[in-house]
């Protein structure tokens, strides 16, 4: 690796530390918590399906943020199982400990961990997941190759990202905000929530970090979002590029976004409830078992 790509990496890096380490991120989304894991339960299913989660099994879930979808892998795996959930932000990690101890649940242990350089021994997991967090990786193929070392032969690894921008949930937010204010378009390759929207590029670093069996599909799944005013919320005080965006909009212009936004969430609201159509891609590979 050359001394460029090792400085971009390392800039790209803290670029996702201020974000998810931003204080006003840090207690929106324990505020949310619960209002995301219903939001996205459906994708916590598709990811513990495809990595083939069964009772007993000791998980590694990566960037597990405020613990989910790790709070709901250790009551898939049961009593005789057991989840370790990592993530870079001990700040989120605390909330995810925080909630365990609430839902008395105790077979899961949070620990700090860069995906890229993960703190375990080879071959100590039955399976890893990963939830909305692969696309945050300065090093992706890095990362999923320590995931490959962790995992025991035969096991699964799952993978699931945001599909493209162009859809619902997105269009309706952040496509009417940059209608006001531009976002910085991202560099190709480099982390970003749409770094693996093209189709067969999450497969392709699965395969270059030595995977075996890579499948990848793309999946639209029910993203249940509460009311319109709950949808809105949810993503501005989540998302800190949109508060620091908004709080520099002009007051008038702040309510005309608003109702533009309003208008456009209203479009998928059925019965007092905004369900959008997310589309993820979801991408499972496997470590060679071992020779008999």
């Amino acid at each position: 690796m050359s001394m460029k790509q090792e400085g971009d990496l390392a800039g790209f890096k803290e670029a996702v530390r201020r974000e998810w380490f931003d204080p006003e991120t840090v207690a929106a989304w324990r505020k949310w918590h619960p209002f995301f894991a219903r939001q996205s339960a459906s994708a916590t299913t598709a990811i513990i399906e495809a990595a083939q989660v069964r009772l007993g099994m000791d998980i590694l879930d990566l960037a597990s943020g405020t613990g989910e979808p790790a709070l709901t892998l250790a009551r898939v795996v049961g009593p005789a199982g057991h989840v370790t959930a990592t993530d870079l932000s001990p700040e989120m990690l605390e909330i995810a400990q925080d909630i365990a101890r609430q839902q008395r649940i105790t077979n899961l242990t949070c620990q700090l961990a860069d995906a890229q350089d993960l703190p375990f021994a080879d071959a100590r997991f039955d399976a890893v997941t990963c939830r909305l967090g692969v696309m945050f990786f300065p090093d992706s193929v890095q990362a999923l190759r320590e995931s490959y070392r962790v995992l025991k032969p035969g096991g699964h690894a799952a993978f699931l990202a945001w599909g493209p921008f162009d859809q619902p949930f997105f269009t309706s937010t952040a496509g009417i905000i940059m209608q006001y204010e531009s976002l910085p378009a991202p560099v190709p390759g480099t982390p970003g929530r749409f770094r693996f929207a093209q189709k067969g590029k999450l497969a392709a670093h699965l395969k270059e970090a030595g995977f075996q069996q890579v499948r990848e599909t793309t999946l639209t799944i029910p993203w249940p979002s509460g009311s319109v005013e709950e949808t809105w919320e949810s993503t501005r005080d989540m998302r800190a590029p949109f508060r620091h965006l908004l709080s520099h909009l002009p007051q008038d212009e702040r309510e005309r976004l608003l109702a533009a936004v309003y208008t456009a969430i209203r479009q998928y609201e059925t019965g007092g409830e905004v369900v959008f159509p997310a589309v993820v891609v979801l991408a499972v590979g496997q470590r060679r078992a071992a020779r008999p």
